[in-house]
């Protein structure tokens, strides 16, 4: 409840803006009629500034709800520690159903959500990067487009690689419109695709080997570049100045497959075909723990961080997925026999869902999505990805039930959990 004091103090803001802005006799009236008995006040455009100042803290408080109720609600990421009888709250893979399938010219290969969760992007061996508007795919998936040009999901399509596109991800600051691509052209390339009409990029970084994987730190920063050879590198984005561990020895001994950072910035993490998981200090860029045979000696496909950085979920050739807890070095879940068994002859990798209550993987020889209660390994129904070849990436979401499947049939799948009001 505002107090006496602070209303006498209004009033007289009220009045010294009247003042300011010409209004004199109304100014003198209301002063009279509040009974203000202290010093006339003078003429003040305070009043305005404070009004400006409150309009646009409004603005950004209602800029931050409508990002809070896209986000994910906090605390739903799996902690084994806190969360062992935690009961499943989002829905497992078999209730996703296909709203949008695009095409490419030739096998598709790697595809990443946009970190406000509007767009999603896909590339391809043919060398294109497709954009794609989620609302639009959506509508589609509902009967509700009208066919018209502005409907239609692709909103971009880029073309600046002379190869396939291996790798793809947005800046993680959702005000910059930059999409990264890498490719086996050697090339990293950042795109702007705030103006319709580019196709090209507006700056590249040039590797010495096939460009494998790469991943922005969560400020944007930096970057962590993988090839067709060991050396991990990191990148200043802004200056393309490059970095690698002082100690010859941290480094793989074959080419790397997955490089991801955790959400703090305080580690990342590779993935190598010479079956090693390594866990690096995100400031000294050193190496400071190596999971030798990390998947029974066999490739490792894929490497995530949990939301909290106390987990690794990785994905190896020998069709197993495995949790690894970074305080101890172990890997405390093997999610295994949901369809997949066997060694697989393509890489694939595995993703948490949104919430983390469920892990999701292809198997190669069903073209099926196999799905793990994360915290029990309990296994769930299979869903059939509906494509004609093996899906050799997907991605799910981190704000919505929502994931892209992408396959050597030259197409990318939009899997979406409609809500029953839908």
């Amino acid at each position: 409840v505002m107090s006496y004091k602070e209303r006498e103090h209004l009033n007289r803001l009220i009045i010294s803006q009247l003042y300011y802005d010409g209004h004199q006799s109304i100014a003198v009236k209301l002063n009279s009629l509040v009974n203000d008995k202290s010093v006339p006040c003078g003429p003040s455009s305070r009043l305005l500034n404070l009004v400006r100042t409150g309009l646009s803290l409004e603005e950004e408080e209602k800029e931050k709800a409508m990002h809070d109720a896209n986000a994910v609600e906090p605390g739903t990421g799996i902690d084994l520690e806190i969360e062992s009888e935690t009961v499943a709250k989002s829905p497992e893979a078999a209730l996703y159903e296909t709203c949008y399938v695009t095409s490419h010219k030739a096998p598709c290969r790697s595809a990443a959500f946009s970190p406000s969760g509007q767009l999603v992007c896909t590339g391809s061996t043919d060398a294109s990067i497709k954009i794609l508007d989620i609302e639009r795919m959506l509508l589609k998936g509902m009967g509700g487009d009208d066919g018209s040009s502005e409907s239609h999901p692709v909103i971009r399509t880029l073309y600046d690689h002379t190869e396939e596109v291996t790798c793809l991800e947005f800046h993680p600051d959702p005000r910059l419109t930059l999409l990264a691509s890498a490719s086996k052209d050697y090339y990293v390339k950042l795109f702007d695709y705030s103006n319709p009409s580019v196709k090209k990029a507006q700056r590249s970084l040039r590797e010495a080997s096939p460009v494998r994987t790469f991943c922005f730190h969560p400020s944007g920063n930096y970057m962590i570049v993988g090839c067709d050879q060991p050396t991990l590198r990191v990148y200043d984005v802004s200056t393309g100045q490059c970095f690698v561990s002082c100690n010859p020895n941290d480094q793989h001994t074959r080419a790397l497959t997955m490089l991801r950072w955790a959400g703090s910035g305080q580690y990342y993490c590779s993935a190598s075909k010479d079956g090693c998981l390594k866990l690096w200090d995100g400031v000294s860029g050193r190496c400071v723990a190596n999971f030798e045979r990390a998947h029974d000696g066999y490739e490792v496909c894929s490497a995530v961080f949990s939301r909290n950085g106390k987990y690794i979920l990785s994905s190896g050739k020998d069709s197993q997925v495995k949790l690894w807890e970074l305080s101890t070095g172990r890997p405390l879940i093997t999610y295994t026999g949901a369809g997949a068994s066997g060694r697989q002859s393509h890489r694939t990798n595995a993703v948490f869902n949104h919430t983390e209550d469920f892990v999701m993987f292809p198997d190669e020889a069903t073209k099926s999505l196999c799905c793990w209660d994360s915290r029990s390994a309990d296994r769930q129904r299979l869903l059939a990805l509906s494509h004609n070849g093996v899906v050799r990436f997907m991605t799910h979401s981190t704000t919505m039930p929502a994931f892209i499947s992408c396959s050597d049939d030259h197409r990318a799948r939009f899997w979406y959990k409609k809500a029953l009001t839908e």
